[in-house]
């Protein structure tokens, strides 16, 4: 017998938290392997509070689509994080494969929102920490 795939919705407060996190990144899912039907997608909001930031990560082989929904976003990168790119609400970033990076709010008052879409799955490995003083204009709240 050949089963059918249906639509799947994940109402609001029943998304997937036992996602990969890290640090001040609060990811949560509303569409991955782990509780739709989902096979080759991941897609769910992640989330910082004002002045926060991640541990530096990267995702693995999966490649990443990120959405700006709410806030002042920067990504810092490269060598000793001397890098970054700043993105505010209405921004999109593709972020290839295992490519070092730390996610930041930028702002001490109001709370960062991405929209994130991974595929195969959401990988994150973190990598060891930095001190924030090593983040060119980053302050915590």
């Amino acid at each position: 017998m050949t089963s059918t795939i249906r639509p799947f919705i994940t109402r609001k407060g029943q998304e997937d938290t036992g996602t990969g996190q890290s640090g001040g990144c609060v990811r949560i899912s509303g569409v991955s392997p782990q509780h739709t039907p989902a096979t080759r997608i991941w897609f769910g909001k992640v989330s910082n509070e004002p002045g926060y930031r991640s541990y530096p990560h990267h995702h693995g082989e999966a490649e990443t689509g990120g959405y700006v929904l709410k806030g002042k976003a920067r990504i810092y990168f490269g060598e000793n994080w001397k890098e970054y790119l700043d993105m505010e609400e209405g921004d999109f970033i593709f972020v290839p494969p295992n490519w070092p990076h730390i996610e930041v709010n930028m702002s001490t008052t109001e709370e960062l929102v991405w929209l994130t879409t991974r595929t195969p799955d959401n990988i994150v490995v973190n990598l060891p920490d930095v001190d924030d003083s090593v983040l060119e204009g980053f302050r915590r709240a």
